[in-house]
Order: structure tokens, then C-alpha cells, then sequence
């Protein structure tokens, strides 16, 4: 889950709110939540700073918004045992190593594995990540779609792994040096080569999916890191 890490000031409070009311409330699968203005008003917070919440929460696949419809309570995940990463603190250079290392290697498994929810799931994180606009939002469906990677797998270490990966992405550090360097051409080639992965995933093709992957981590990697000329 990566809501938990995403969501500061107002925007925490909200959330913790709707959490509240889908946990505590004990509210089932398929229950439709408050609308955005009453939402706004049981938390006395702006529609904007309400959106936000729901984008996270839609991100970690806790809710489900249809257009015209409402928001949804989503059916749970399942979510492996995970890392110990409450004390985790690693930088953006020993996170790229890292994520370059396994991610890639992941992908003839995910093939291997996965399963038409799973496959859903890519395409449900690449369509949020279409419609994103800034670099918040958009950060938040990218880490969903690799983690979509690994839940694939259906292998218990290494969606750990995975979540770790993530919540390193939520230090300080990596929001103000991927901030920095975010622009609308990078979101669109990354937005780009998602698609590739998802599409090599698809086909079957786990050679070309590790490829691709492996390219993408390294594009990210140069970026952030400021080797990177887009």
C-alpha cells in the first residue's frame, strides 16, 4: 500500500477520514462513498485538496471513482508479509541500483504468473497515469504500476520488495530531485514506455519486457540523477 507514505497536511487528513470511514465504518466492496463538495464539507477542506485524497486512495486501489457514478469502496488486495522498511533511508542513487538490478528480472515471472485480474490492474495504473497531470499525481500511478509488476508475480519477497522500493520514492530526498527534473516530455516518454512494457507483457514476450524495462529504470536513473539531456 502507498497511501500511507503520499499524503501530508490537508491532504492526510482527508484521507485519514475516508479511510476511517471504509475501515471503521466496516463498509463492504461496491458501497459508495460521500460525494467530493460532502466529503469537502465533513472535512472542511477545499474540493481540490479532497480530489487529491481520492486520487491516492484510487492510486492504492482502495476506492474505485466512475465518472457520472460516484467513488467505491474496492475490493481488498491481498498484501504479502512485508520488509521491515520503517527505518528505511537509502538514496535516489542506491534506489535506481537497486530497482535496475531486480525490476527488470521480474518480468519474465509477472509473465509467467500473471492472471487477468493482474493484467487489469497494469492497465487500470496505465490508464491513471494517462490521465495525470502533475508530478504528484503522476508519481503516485507509477509507483502503482510497478507494484502491479510484482503483485504479478505472486511472490511474496518480492511485492515486499516492491513496497520497499516505494516507500523509499516517498523521502524527501527523491520528491525534490525527481520534482526538479519532472517536465511534461519526460512524463510523456515515461508515459510511453510504460505502454511498450505493458504491450511486451501482453505478447507473452519476457525477453523484450526485461529489455524494456531495464532501458526504462536506466532513463529514470539518468534523469533524476542528472545525467539525463531531456
Amino acid at each position: 500500500m502507498i497511501s500511507s507514505t503520499w499524503a501530508v497536511g490537508d491532504v492526510g487528513k482527508v484521507l485519514s477520514i475516508v479511510q476511517a470511514m471504509i475501515d471503521d465504518g466496516g463498509l463492504e466492496p461496491g458501497t459508495k462513498l460521500p460525494t467530493e463538495r460532502e466529503l469537502s464539507e465533513v472535512a472542511v477542506a477545499t474540493r481540490s485538496t479532497v480530489r487529491r485524497a481520492l486520487q491516492i486512495l484510487e492510486a492504492d486501489h482502495r476506492i474505485v471513482r466512475h465518472v457520472g457514478r460516484g467513488t467505491f469502496v474496492a475490493a481488498p488486495q491481498p498484501m504479502p508479509n512485508g520488509l521491515p522498511t520503517h527505518d528505511l533511508k537509502v538514496s535516489p542513487a542506491e534506489l535506481m541500483a537497486a530497482r535496475i538490478m531486480l525490476e527488470p528480472h521480474l518480468m519474465p515471472l509477472a509473465i509467467a504468473a500473471a492472471t487477468e485480474a493482474d493484467v487489469a490492474e497494469m492497465k487500470r495504473c496505465l490508464a491513471g497515469g494517462d490521465k495525470s497531470r502533475g508530478y504528484e499525481e503522476f508519481e503516485l500511478w507509477d509507483a502503482a504500476l510497478h507494484r502491479s509488476f510484482a503483485m504479478a508475480t505472486h511472490n511474496g519477497l518480492l511485492i515486499a520488495f516492491s513496497d520497499a522500493f516505494n516507500l523509499s520514492r516517498a523521502q524527501p530526498i527523491w520528491g525534490a530531485m525527481k520534482r526538479r527534473n519532472f517536465t511534461a516530455a519526460r512524463r510523456d516518454a515515461y508515459l510511453r514506455e510504460h505502454r511498450e512494457i505493458v504491450a511486451a507483457v501482453l505478447d507473452g514476450d519476457a525477453q523484450l519486457a526485461q529489455h524494456l524495462m531495464r532501458t526504462h529504470l536506466q532513463h529514470v536513473r539518468d534523469n533524476i540523477c542528472g545525467n539525463g539531456s531531456a
